[in-house]
């Protein structure tokens, strides 16, 4: 692949991971109630690894040019938001709240829900990810260009999440009605997020 087209593509990808919405809310959320950010990370990164799986295999096309599962798995992945956002504000988490952490897989299993389900991911692989595939004259096939695609936003939402992971719980540890703002606000985003999904998907009924 084109190494201009590479670098122009990390750019444009780090600019929309960084843009805050329901991965950050979770990791910060996480971080706050004590649990294994790596976990929770590693979660997201294997819903986009999905996500790369589909498009790699041509089956992302299928998923957006059918309306009933593009609703199906809209509904989901707002459904699940809703509750998890709800979960939050029930019970915001604060540093010195002594809360023990998930036990288990519960973060990964979590964070693969959230990426997983949510239908603008595959809708960002559908709209920008091809603009910097090369169709013609390449001497990778075009599934080949994909995945590598692919596994460039999975490293940079490792980075990026583990970061946000850390600097929440480095500058909230020790500020117990700041982490219950942040908890909240967390809370307040996967709602809002949510809610956003399922009436849009549902306007287009």
């Amino acid at each position: 692949m084109d190494s201009g087209l590479l670098f122009s593509f990390l750019v444009v990808d780090l600019l929309l991971v960084c843009v805050p919405g329901a991965d950050w809310a979770y990791v910060i959320a996480t971080a706050l109630r004590g649990a294994r950010v790596p976990r929770a990370v590693a979660g997201l990164v294997c819903g986009y690894a999905l996500h790369t799986a589909l498009a790699a295999a041509g089956l992302a096309v299928l998923v957006a040019g059918s309306p009933r599962l593009l609703t199906v798995l809209t509904v989901l992945g707002a459904g699940y938001l809703l509750l998890l956002g709800w979960s939050v504000l029930r019970r915001p988490a604060a540093p010195e709240a002594g809360e023990a952490a998930p036990a288990g897989g519960r973060p990964f299993l979590r964070g693969a829900t959230i990426s997983g389900l949510n239908p603008k991911g595959l809708l960002l692989y559908l709209s920008v990810l091809p603009q910097f595939l090369t169709l013609r004259g390449a001497h990778l096939p075009v599934p080949a260009q994909t995945a590598a695609l692919g596994l460039l936003h999975m490293a940079c939402c490792a980075a990026v999440y583990l970061t946000v992971g850390v600097l929440a719980r480095a500058l909230l540890s020790a500020r117990p009605a700041a982490a219950r703002a942040v908890t909240r606000t967390s809370g307040a985003a996967m709602l809002g997020i949510g809610a956003f999904l399922l009436v849009e998907r549902l306007a287009t009924l």
